[in-house]
């Protein structure tokens, strides 16, 4: 069968099963990037991530003896939680390898959608050795995340959606890990609409395709140290660099900065909650206004983020989009000082988050202290703003 009539058959396995995520448009996003934008809300799926598409598609295509066999799998999340809830679907049993730092919450869903968790190793990669390993000792069919025709059908459902809810879109725009995701909706849209322009997108500490698309063949990736779990893969699977190789698909990087500016920008105007890989692609257009043609559909891919992680980036994001100001401010060591510098703070509307003194330093006189404080502000004009004031007000600021 030709790539769209995998699709479409995998669309009718998942009739009544995976939910047909809404669209949305970002006018905030819109704005930024020059164009229309739509936000394609896998964050909305079933188990919080697009990976039920995949997961089931392959599940179902079980024969007996295989289902009576078991299923294993390795994730950082997202494909676990697939999986489990799938096996539980379809009354198989599941273990699931994950990497021993993965998100608690992630754990706990996929124990709670029935399957055996273990924990091991620090990555996917090293979880996904485990996994064929046990597969291949018990027998137990491996349900690789991104690396299996049917895996990657699945995934292509999701561009049958989008194309019809968004049927003139130009770009699409798209996370990715091992590239099941984009090699499914590349390969859909190449066959029905081949003038649309496929982008994937990598976090640039775990990026393996631009150096695989180079060298024409897989090429691991080391040191993933990426706030974004969810594609945060070492090698890219065999079945999906071939049909995004074959297709001509651009791959784009974005940074930590990039991820953490976008996760706030969607829930702050948007209204959605992400994890940083399912921002991805709104990094990619906020990193690069203007170089997409509209209308762009970017895809949200998943939203189960631990919530100690998303507090974590979400200062990270206030830090990297200018709305928390760290300053140091020498004032002389006399009751009242502090109090004074405070007030002034406070007539700017900044808010005071953090305050430490610091009695010694190599650019401290003798009767003066240096408070650290951190402040809440507006934004990069707000922060000029409070910086100009202090200085009117004849306090000495240290280079920050």
């Amino acid at each position: 069968m030709s790539w769209l009539e995998e699709v479409r058959a995998a669309a009718t396995l998942l009739d009544g099963v995976a939910t047909r995520t809404p669209v949305d448009t970002s006018r905030a996003l819109s704005q930024i990037a020059g164009v229309d934008v739509w936000l394609k809300c896998e964050n909305l799926q079933r188990a919080g991530s697009f990976k039920i598409r995949g997961a089931y598609v392959r599940m179902a295509r079980l024969s007996a003896e295989q289902r009576a066999a078991g299923v294993v799998a390795a994730s950082a999340g997202n494909h676990a939680q697939g999986v489990a809830l799938a096996a539980q679907i379809l009354g198989i049993d599941a273990v699931v390898y994950m990497p021993v730092d993965a998100a608690l919450p992630k754990i706990a869903a996929t124990r709670d959608y029935g399957a055996e968790v273990r924990l091991v190793g620090s990555s996917v990669d090293e979880a996904l050795v485990v996994a064929r390993a046990e597969s291949e000792r018990t027998g137990a069919v491996l349900i690789h995340p991104f690396d299996h025709v049917d895996v990657v059908a699945g995934q292509g459902t999701l561009g049958l959606e989008l194309l019809e809810q968004v049927p003139d879109v130009a770009t699409v725009v798209v996370p990715v890990g091992g590239g099941g995701l984009a090699a499914g909706i590349a390969a859909t849209l190449a066959e029905l609409k081949p003038d649309v322009r496929v982008v994937g997108v990598q976090a640039a500490r775990a990026a393996a395709y631009p150096a695989s698309i180079q060298a024409g063949y897989p090429v691991p990736a080391s040191g993933l140290r990426t706030m974004a779990d969810g594609i945060a893969v070492g090698t890219p699977g065999v079945v999906p660099f071939e049909v995004l190789h074959s297709l001509g698909c651009e791959i784009r990087t974005v940074s930590e900065e990039d991820l953490s500016r976008a996760l706030l920008l969607v829930a702050e105007r948007a209204k959605l909650l992400v994890e940083p890989s399912g921002a991805a692609a709104v990094a990619a257009l906020m990193a690069a206004p203007g170089e997409f043609e509209g209308p762009v559909v970017a895809v949200l891919s998943g939203g189960n983020i631990d919530p100690l992680v998303l507090l974590r980036v979400v200062r990270h994001g206030l830090a990297s989009a200018g709305r928390y100001l760290q300053l140091r401010v020498n004032i002389d060591d006399s009751p009242g000082a502090l109090a004074a510098l405070l007030a002034e703070l406070a007539s700017t509307g900044g808010n005071v988050m953090h305050v430490s003194h610091v009695r010694t330093g190599t650019g401290t006189a003798i009767d003066e202290v240096e408070i650290e404080v951190q402040v809440e502000t507006k934004g990069p004009e707000h922060c000029a703003q409070v910086i100009a004031h202090l200085r009117r007000s004849g306090f000495r600021l240290a280079d920050r």
